[in-house]
């Protein structure tokens, strides 16, 4: 059975003496053995909040990582220096994408990096507004995971083996715009399809497939009522100890039923 996942995204947000308490909150808030959190907060605040969280059995992930182990790269954090510190790292974001003109070939190559320094890569894919509007939006996606994952799958190492793949819609994050749950799903099937066609020996079936767009404790559980969708990768909310605990809480309740349900 594929894992419920909750991922915090916290951004540009924190300082680091305020990241190491709200996280001890988020984690104290959030507690459900059934499910998988993490929280990535900006790379300043990684060691306050893995200090914080230790013992709490809540994963850190980083918002980055740099395509190069290392190198004359100003500003920029490699895999190795993550190590110690994240065991996750979000890779291909959309503003990331969108902010620092990320291109599936670069992204493709720090998953490379996250892999071979054992970090559990969480990639994002996703349409913009003009390209659902357009009925592209499954062949856009279906381009991003074939341009981000068949160099891994055509060398010896293959991708990650824990990889985790966050869908997010771009045109429904922070515009006002909702997306159903049966976008997400739908997106979901066709995200499985494509790994199924470039060479996942499951078909993708096992691939835990997160929803990235917009997650709130209200409309957490239309995602998850979906049988496809396994989690979420949560911005704003994720800084509110209030609405992390709905969200994790919504998913606890997922992961307990799907439990039930394989016996």
């Amino acid at each position: 059975m594929r894992p419920v996942i909750i991922a915090a995204n916290w951004k540009m947000h924190t300082v680091p003496s305020e990241a190491g308490p709200l996280a001890a909150t988020i984690a104290a808030r959030t507690a459900d053995p059934d499910v998988s959190r993490v929280i990535c907060p900006p790379f300043v605040a990684l060691a306050d909040v893995r200090d914080a969280l230790a013992g709490t059995g809540v994963a850190v992930g980083a918002q980055n990582v740099h395509h190069e182990l290392a190198g004359a790269h100003t500003g920029e954090v490699s895999a190795p220096m993550l190590v110690g510190l994240a065991t996750w790292v979000i890779v291909g974001h959309s503003e990331r994408r969108r902010d620092n003109g990320e291109t599936d070939e670069l992204i493709a190559r720090k998953l490379d990096r996250a892999r071979d320094a054992g970090l559990r890569p969480i990639l994002c894919v996703g349409e913009q507004l003009a390209e659902r509007e357009a009925g592209r939006a499954e062949a856009v996606v279906d381009g991003q995971l074939r341009g981000a994952l068949a160099a891994a799958l055509r060398s010896d190492a293959g991708p990650a083996p824990d990889l985790v793949i966050a869908y997010e819609p771009v045109w429904a994050i922070g515009t006002g715009r909702n997306a159903f749950g049966s976008d997400a799903a739908a997106m979901a099937d066709a995200i499985r399809d494509t790994l199924g066609r470039i060479g996942f020996v499951d078909g993708g079936a096992g691939m835990p497939i997160l929803y990235g767009g917009s997650v709130t404790a209200a409309n957490i559980g239309e995602f998850l009522a979906e049988p496809a969708i396994d989690g979420a990768l949560v911005g704003g909310a994720s800084l509110k100890p209030d609405e992390m605990a709905g969200i994790v809480g919504r998913a606890g309740v997922t992961a307990r039923a799907r439990l039930a349900a394989v016996g």
